[in-house]
């Protein structure tokens, strides 16, 4: 009888041999054809899961032997990869694949109270979607760059491949741009409630960058327009629109006893849809193609996000105007835009990604707009905030979150299926996944932990995992073996009663 792997998100291939690989001391990491990275990737992983750190041999090694674990880096590229565990352990793949396939083999490392071992498994695997994202929300809650590593280590154990940093909303401001300095200076020194602001320097951006694409994350920069943008007019009152209040705003603000947007001064509320930049005038123009530019600059990665949500207070004829404009804009200077789903009223610029975030039965036109950017030569990333939103409650009592979209519990997370939302979308048209995490009710990372663990991991395997494969039944087995790995990492969270969750 064949133990219950606990693999997430489920490899497309795996095959179970009896045996076990014992690790000791003597236990060696062979790194062959320059796969110097990933080994010490998974000397890192090990070590923290077991305690023991196997030594790495690179050129001129002695002869391989029972016990080693070989990493062999591929000319094939892309993000899959081969794990066989038998006499040796052999990881073989590209550099992402690699790095997945050390990941694999941390959550198979299993104390058997003799020591520890690898069960003996012959994987083969690759991802589903190409672009399997997690969103962190650092406008609302102002999260330093070491939060921001640990959300992506995180992130990058469980395979996904996209960090979406929602970095200016109405509350904050948080990049530093050389070309318009009171951003930072006035626009970033607010959050929600009485938190503290802040931002990042150019250089803490590069860093977030360098250490996102060494764990194999592409960072996405959302700048949110032409809506969210009341923290800009604390900068530049010029360019912003006086607020405009709807009747979701005030209820809202009535209920929580919070004070509502007033020009000129900063917002630590919580409510949408109040504020716009002047879509109409040039001094926007030249201040957006001033800020794009360099966010342009600072970006290796292909993406910009532009926004595109909840513009209340906007004319419906002004907003095409505007996402029309903006699209165009950011494809000249090289990058594909992104944008939410109500942008798909306009004439987006050939190639502008949606981002989907209505329910997964879509309401009102918000499936028509997702259709269109497919119809504009685009595709559409899958983010249902009643399935996807990490910041939603797990149930009504839960301490942190919100519960606008729904309560979703991990057996909700899991079971829904991308292709599924949004009738007519031609499947091809899906780029992928991502799961925001919005800031309003969280501070730490134990707040991040606690909204994410275990619901990012049920993410994660509708993101990789083929969808024939997927089974509830199965998954919560598998994901209570993460317990351990998870508890070794120092990575809290919360532990639903009804997953039997491992402790060694």
């Amino acid at each position: 009888m064949f133990m219950v792997l606990p693999l997430v998100p489920l490899p497309v291939s795996v095959t179970e041999p009896t045996g076990m690989l014992s690790l000791t001391a003597a236990t060696r990491i062979i790194v062959e054809n320059d796969a110097d990275a990933a080994a010490s990737v998974l000397a890192d992983v090990i070590a923290e899961r077991t305690g023991l750190r196997p030594a790495v041999a690179g050129p001129g090694h002695d002869a391989i032997r029972p016990g080693d674990i070989v990493v062999r880096r591929t000319a094939r590229q892309g993000e899959q990869y081969t794990l066989h565990v038998g006499d040796t352990a052999r990881l073989e793949g590209a550099d992402a694949g690699l790095f997945y396939a050390a990941q694999t083999l941390r959550q198979l490392l299993t104390d058997d109270r003799e020591g520890w071992a690898l069960p003996h498994v012959d994987i083969e695997d690759s991802p589903r979607f190409s672009y399997r994202g997690v969103m962190l929300d650092v406008a609302r809650t102002f999260f330093d760059v070491d939060t921001v590593k640990a959300f992506i280590d995180r992130a990058s154990s469980l395979k996904f491949n996209r960090l979406h940093l929602h970095l200016s909303d109405d509350q904050g401001w948080r990049l530093q741009i050389d070309s318009r300095p009171l951003l930072t200076e006035r626009g970033s020194t607010a959050a929600v409630g009485d938190r503290p602001g802040g931002f990042y320097t150019k250089d803490d951006f590069r860093e977030i960058v360098r250490y996102a694409a060494s764990r194999h994350m592409v960072v996405v920069p959302e700048i949110d327009l032409p809506g969210h943008t009341h923290a800009i007019g604390l900068a530049y009152p010029e360019l912003v629109e006086a607020p405009v209040m709807n009747d979701g705003l005030l209820a809202q603000a009535k209920e929580l006893g919070e004070a509502l947007p007033a020009a000129g001064e900063p917002y630590r509320g919580t409510g949408v849809g109040h504020s716009s930049v002047k879509i109409h005038g040039d001094a926007t123009w030249d201040f957006l193609r001033d800020v794009l530019t360099e966010l342009a600059e600072l970006t290796p990665g292909p993406f910009l996000h532009v926004g595109g949500d909840e513009c209340l207070g906007t004319a419906q004829a002004d907003f095409d105007v505007f996402i029309e404009r903006v699209t165009a804009l950011t494809t000249e200077l090289g990058k594909t835009p992104i944008a939410w789903h109500e942008a798909g009223s306009a004439q987006v610029a050939e190639g502008t990604i949606g981002q989907y975030w209505g329910s997964t039965t879509p309401a009102g036109e918000h499936a028509d707009h997702a259709r269109r950017f497919a119809e504009r030569g685009g595709s559409v990333i899958m983010s249902p905030s009643n399935t996807a939103y990490l910041d939603m409650k797990y149930d009504a009592e839960f301490p942190l979150g919100l519960d606008w979209a729904a309560l979703i519990d991990l057996q909700t997370a899991y079971e829904w299926e991308p292709t599924a939302i949004v009738d007519a979308l031609p499947a091809q048209a899906i780029l992928g996944v991502e799961s925001p995490l919005w800031a309003e009710t969280i501070e730490t990372l134990d707040d991040i932990d606690q909204l994410i663990f275990p619901r990012v991991a049920a993410i994660a395997e509708v993101a990789w995992s083929p969808a024939a494969t997927r089974e509830w039944t199965s998954f919560r087995e598998r994901v209570g073996g993460l317990g351990a790995v998870w508890d070794a990492a120092g990575w809290a969270g919360h532990r639903p009663s009804e997953i039997a969750w491992s402790t060694r």
